[in-house]
């Protein structure tokens, strides 16, 4: 149709590699992508709020070990790396920059290339993501998560300590010692994304480890916290490296002959399942969520099976569950975070209300047996609040239900 339009003259011209994407379908495009033959220019993705010291280190041949170092020194949680930044860490929750120059996205690859093996190398390019393990000699651990954003590599790393943090050192009450000295059942740790899930299941296999004989089993993508051989045997089981699928290693395991299983997160109704069958079957399971309280954790893992097995499954949950712990950690006062605990009991009045389907009735239930342990996480804020390690604010934002807090904070210095 231009061709009918007069004095119109009409100029190729190449567009260059930075309009392209925009330009082309996304279908069509990602072949291309594949091949490397267009590249979206994210060495240009530098933040309005980061301006770069002048003073900031080279990155150039530098080691992701040496990043991880630093990090550790100042007791970060996390380290993120991504194009247009430089190093970042996430210190009391909070996220800040590391003093080198912002990462080019040839930076990031490198750096995380060269502590991967080939098929891990192999697994990332087809999939776009990859979980594993990273360890540095004589410092820690790290979780790592490799993915690709706007055509870049990009990672994010967990710091796991060398050692495993005892129950005095995470302030975990008694009673949650006492439940770990079951036999049978269910034992579920819930909370959102870096609340400390894998530390306190840590501690608490730890502590079976330190006092009883027997074997504990462990499922996880990936292992985590390195458990030795004390009064237990322990044997840890990583996905991807040591079984295909969580799926494979549930269905063997009953003839690995465990005492103690840890399933890790329970994420589908095949594992929810398998983990509940465990425990009736004579093991004590642990498993996490990512729920935020423990009425919401019986809702979430109901709510996961078809409405005719749902009955079934409460009768299973309710025969099987000896507590759930829902926690999450929020900054002290002066430095350093703590975490804040709900605390469920498997006792006969909250197995009825599991059964009955009637989750919420389980907070009278929990606020009216708190001498026999239980808490909720109201209660438990309102206690870090009055003792001064945390602010007013910080508690009131983490609250289940913000009346009831203000409630037991009332009249407090």
């Amino acid at each position: 149709m231009l061709d009918d339009v007069p004095d119109i003259e009409i100029k190729p011209r190449d567009a260059g590699d930075k309009y392209v994407p925009a330009a082309i379908p996304k279908e069509l495009l990602e072949p291309e992508l594949a091949k490397g033959k267009y590249f979206v220019d994210t060495e240009e993705q530098e933040p309005d709020f980061i301006c770069e010291d002048p003073n900031a280190l080279s990155l150039s041949g530098v080691h992701v070990d040496e990043i991880l170092r630093v990090a550790h020194e100042r007791k970060a949680s996390d380290v993120h790396l991504t194009a247009g930044l430089p190093p970042m860490i996430r210190l009391d929750g909070e996220l800040t920059t590391l003093p080198y120059k912002i990462m080019k996205p040839t930076d990031i690859q490198r750096m995380v290339y060269e502590i991967l093996n080939d098929d891990q190398i192999t697994k990332f390019e087809s999939t776009r993501e990859l979980d594993c393990g990273h360890s540095v000699k004589g410092l820690a651990r790290f979780r790592l998560n490799v993915y690709q954003q706007r055509q870049s590599t990009a990672a994010a790393l967990r710091l796991i300590p060398n050692r495993i943090p005892s129950f005095d050192e995470l302030k975990l009450p008694k009673i949650v010692r006492e439940m770990t000295k079951r036999t049978s059942g269910l034992i579920l740790v819930t909370g959102p994304t870096g609340s400390g899930k894998s530390t306190s299941i840590a501690a608490m296999l730890d502590d079976i480890n330190s006092r009883t004989y027997g074997h504990i089993m462990t499922i996880e993508d990936p292992i985590e916290y390195l458990h030795k051989h004390k009064r237990c045997m322990v044997n840890q089981r990583e996905l991807h490296e040591d079984t295909y699928s969580f799926h494979n290693a549930l269905r063997a395991v009953l003839r690995e002959d465990p005492d103690i299983i840890l399933v890790g997160e329970l994420r589908d109704l095949e594992t929810i399942e398998a983990a509940l069958t465990l425990a009736e079957t004579g093991h004590l399971v642990f498993g996490t969520l990512h729920t935020r309280n423990a009425p919401s954790t019986i809702d979430r893992i109901i709510d996961v099976f078809p409405s005719d097995q749902q009955d079934q499954i409460r009768v299973l949950l309710g025969n099987t569950l000896e507590g759930v712990v829902s926690q999450q950690l929020l900054p002290k006062l002066g430095g350093g975070r703590v975490a804040a605990l709900e605390i469920m009991l498997g006792v006969p009045a909250i197995r009825n209300l599991i059964r009955e389907g009637k989750t919420h009735q389980m907070y009278s239930v929990i606020e009216t047996s708190q001498g026999g342990g239980m808490q909720t996480m109201d209660k438990h804020l309102s206690d870090l609040y009055r003792s001064g390690m945390v602010s007013y604010d910080e508690c009131l934002l983490r609250a289940v239900d913000k009346d009831s807090f203000t409630r037991l904070t009332k009249g407090a210095a």
